[in-house]
């Protein structure tokens, strides 16, 4: 049996984040796969940034086309994939770079930073379509192979996800009944959120408002996960949500396997 163990991190900003301590904080997770969200670069200069990493690491990066510094995603993996694709194959979703899969041997991987409705719930309309979308897209991937989704998918699926559900309900992007029945979809279509099958009464989250000091006082959302396959639960070893790292408004998550 071989382990393999994933991690997911929005970033917020690949460049800013290689200026904190992320190279010592990687050597300490020491993970097979690194699967990163909101590089907030080109392609040149999100590789360039990662270039360090590539002794070690096999280094793919999908970066927005439609706005510079904006958005982007990258996988970073020690064993080389089978097949890297990126994007969803539909135009109006994918100017953003929001989508990597990998395929391996015994899975497949899709990396995810799923757009935010914004300000005002100004995307509202456009996030219900990407859901549907992106869902069609896994269960494509889903037939192929046992499939792992992992990234920020910007919803708090439930009232245990978020420290302050009731003045956020219908009122602030991530909290929608729109976006929660979107993860429904989902979870209804057989993928399992792992951690909370793990730990059904865990309260932990996974992103603090840069604002009002809310990480010091614990005021989070739980908004980055790993969806898994069925199947893949006689693989699962652990999963974890890592709160002792810093560096972004976002902490990693980790998925330990074994094959």
């Amino acid at each position: 049996m071989k382990n393999c163990k994933i991690i997911s991190w929005n970033v917020n900003g690949i460049r800013a984040i290689m200026k904190k301590d992320f190279l010592k904080d990687i050597k300490e997770i020491d993970p097979d796969i690194i699967c990163l969200q909101e590089t907030k670069a080109s392609d040149e200069d999100a590789l360039k940034a990662l270039e360090v990493m590539m002794e070690e690491y096999n280094v793919h990066v999908n970066s927005s086309k439609a706005r510079k510094g904006y958005s982007g995603t990258a996988i970073l993996s020690k064993k080389k994939p089978l097949k890297i694709t990126n994007d969803i194959g539909i135009f109006d979703h994918d100017q953003e770079g929001r989508v990597i899969k990998a395929e391996y041997e015994n899975y497949n991987l899709i990396n995810v930073y799923v757009p935010n409705s914004g300000q005002e719930l100004k995307r509202l309309d456009y996030r219900k379509k990407w859901d549907k979308d992106f869902l069609s897209f896994c269960i494509e991937s889903e037939n192929e192979k046992p499939t792992i989704i992992t990234g920020d998918l910007n919803v708090a699926h439930r009232e245990i996800d978020i420290a302050r559900p009731k003045p956020n309900y219908n009122k602030s992007a991530g909290y929608t009944q729109v976006e929660i029945d979107g993860l429904d979809n989902f979870l209804n279509n057989n993928f399992i959120d792992i951690y909370r099958k793990k730990y059904p009464d865990k309260i932990k989250y996974s992103w603090w408002n840069y604002r009002f000091k809310s990480r010091d006082r614990n005021v989070g959302w739980r908004i980055d996960y790993f969806l898994v396959s069925p199947s893949i639960l006689n693989n699962l070893k652990n999963t974890e949500i890592h709160n002792e790292y810093f560096g972004s408004d976002h902490c990693p998550v980790s998925l330990e396997l074994s094959f």
